[in-house]
């Protein structure tokens, strides 16, 4: 990982190279023209040093950042930077030798964010994000890339490698976490010469983007380990079901695979062996199902993206029919690390029955948003509060989105429940693949409810009937209760119509859809009665329940909610208390949002 300098004052070792941050989050806050305008620096001035790229670090909340590389081995990492700020980092470090403290992230100093953001994580799925050019293959073979893949091949012993797996404790990443190496030991066993292995990268959660993020910055890592699978099961051919919304992540892949292929790591007779390993990249068009394993078979098979019954299962008759293995990105990026460093390693990580680690797309209300690898067994709230440092403006955690749509929302009071797949479910909610959407005291979770299912209603692929419809039902009755319409038996419809669509649906997404709701009324109940029986929105998200006030007494007439309010609805003289006019008020909550001193109350 990077390491920033703690003798920040004293003079730096020669610059050998500029690296900057390239992924999609990076390149969201300017990472792209920061690029091209160092090239031109570095061309200009003549410097004579390398400038490379690299993947997200996960620190999403300071981009863009760019990495200074001396000739000693020191790392210094700069962040929040813009192309003025970057010329003074020229100017004064490059070629000055004088670090630029003011603008420098400080990972290996006690005390600051970055060290906060890290000093509780373990990274082995995000091992080389941030460190390697995921364009490069030179670069992921220096840093240990296919010794896994040339140890599985040179001892030739597909049986051990399956036990290996399972020794690890490794479960399936993607959600349902499902042992890996009992799966892959149900398709190796699986009758047909003809078998297959697929990576599901369809990421859909809102929210999320480990999955996405991972491809963009460790290519190589997903694609050994889905040859080390296909190995195991006795695979020759191989589908990586990504969705087209991640062009950077798809363009990446394709360099890598090309690159492998090039150098005999893929295709025919790999590394000499007598093994042959095809894999295809497959765009999907953005279906929410289609992240459920059937329907993304249905999907690269050409067909409508809708879930089958089960069994069989895809171990045993999956694409066209044959034997298939799927897992998603995390769980292949795992694997590699697993075979280099022995199953006892990984399985040292965590709880009993989850092992390893875990990487979550922390969103939402959080300081510190980004990416982290924490091990299994810590406590949500030391994610929420340690790592992701709490709420921006320091407002109370009120609870947690964890699964997505498929997901429950955990409340504060819940915060010592520890990453386990058992521990998570008992809540309420699911690990799923490692959305965690951070709310405070503003979040109505009525509201939240309502969002959620009118994404997973609108992503149904109207197959069974229940999800169809009944989905679409409790979506009304939510609305009608954000909009003040609410009815006393509204609360007992929620729920009975929650627990006929779980045990009706085919697949996942109709039988964790109700998740969020039911999640919200048991630790929010109190939420649901007051919109239904008081018309008021405590959270002032519900604009037809919401009536915003501002406290004289809070209020120093600084004015910034003049300034931002889109109807003009605010009155008042400079630096005297101001008021709202509610006629014109429409309910935004922008005022209360940009004031700093929580003057604009909820009525």
């Amino acid at each position: 990982m990077t390491e920033a300098t703690k003798e920040s004052s004293t003079r730096a070792a020669r610059t050998t190279s500029l690296v900057v941050g390239l992924g999609t989050c990076g390149i969201a806050a300017g990472a792209g023209e920061l690029l091209d305008h160092i090239r031109r620096r570095v061309d200009e001035r003549q410097l004579g040093i390398e400038v490379r790229i690299t993947g997200c670090q996960g620190m999403c909340y300071s981009e863009p950042q760019v990495e200074v590389r001396a000739e000693d081995g020191r790392r210094y990492l700069y962040g929040n930077l813009t192309p003025q700020k970057m010329d003074r980092i020229i100017d004064g470090h490059v070629v000055g030798g004088e670090v630029v403290d003011r603008l420098l992230l400080k990972p290996d100093v006690v005390g600051s964010p970055e060290h906060d953001l890290l000093a509780k994580q373990v990274r082995i799925v995000l091992r080389n994000c941030g460190n390697t050019d995921p364009e490069s293959l030179d670069e992921y073979i220096a840093a240990g890339g296919f010794e896994a893949l040339k140890q599985v091949i040179a001892r030739g012993d597909p049986e051990w490698l399956i036990q290996e797996i399972i020794d690890s404790g490794l479960r399936g990443r993607g959600g349902a976490g499902f042992p890996t190496g009992l799966k892959w030991r149900f398709a190796r066993a699986a009758a047909g010469s003809q078998k297959y292995v697929i990576c599901n990268a369809d990421e859909g959660d809102p929210g999320a983007f480990m999955d996405r993020s991972t491809l963009e910055g460790d290519p190589h890592s997903v694609l050994e380990g889905m040859a080390i699978a296909a190995y195991a099961i006795g695979a020759s051919e191989a589908y990586i079901y990504c969705r087209a919304e991640y062009p950077l992540a798809i363009r990446r892949l394709r360099i890598a695979m090309k690159d492998e292929m090039e150098r005999g790591l893929l295709g025919q007779r790999i590394l000499g062996s007598g093994f042959s390993f095809e894999v295809h990249l497959k765009e999907g068009a953005g279906a929410f199902v289609c992240g459920e394993e059937t329907a993304l078979m249905a999907s690269i098979e050409g067909r409508r993206g809708m879930p089958r019954i089960r069994p069989p299962f895809p171990a045993q008759s999956g694409l066209w029919g044959k034997p298939t293995n799927i897992n998603n990105v995390e769980t292949f990026a795992c694997v590699p690390w697993i075979i280099t460093h022995g199953a006892a390693a990984f399985a040292a990580m965590g709880t009993e029955k989850s092992k390893g680690s875990k990487v979550f797309a922390l969103a939402g209300k959080i300081k510190r948003g980004g990416l982290v690898e924490v091990p299994m067994g810590i406590t949500l709230g030391e994610i929420v509060d340690d790592i992701g440092g709490g709420t921006p403006k320091g407002r109370p955690a009120k609870a947690v989105q964890l699964g997505g749509p498929s997901g429950g929302c955990v409340p504060s009071t819940l915060f010592h429940t520890r990453v386990d797949y058992d521990e998570v479910t008992r809540t309420g909610a699911i690990m799923g693949s490692g959305g965690m959407v951070v709310m405070d005291d503003t979040s109505c979770m009525v509201d939240i409810a309502r969002y959620f299912l009118d994404f997973t209603q609108k992503e149904s692929c109207g197959k069974c009937t229940f999800c169809r419809v009944g989905t679409k039902r409790m979506l009304e009755v939510l609305t009608r209760i954000c909009d003040g319409d609410g009815r006393e038996s509204d609360i007992e419809l929620l729920q009975t119509l929650a627990v006929q669509i779980k045990e009706t649906s085919l697949c996942g997404l109709g039988q964790t859809a109700p998740n969020p709701v039911l999640t919200t009324i048991k630790y929010f109940r109190d939420e649901y009665e007051e919109h239904i029986r008081n018309h008021r929105c405590r959270s002032g998200k519900c604009a037809k329940l919401t009536t915003f006030e501002i406290s004289a007494e809070l209020c120093n007439g600084c004015r910034v909610c003049v300034r931002d309010c889109p109807t003009a609805a605010i009155v008042g003289e400079k630096k005297k208390p101001h008021a709202i006019i509610q006629e014109t008020c429409i309910r935004c909550g922008v005022c209360r949002d940009v004031c700093k001193y929580d003057a604009v109350v909820v009525a």
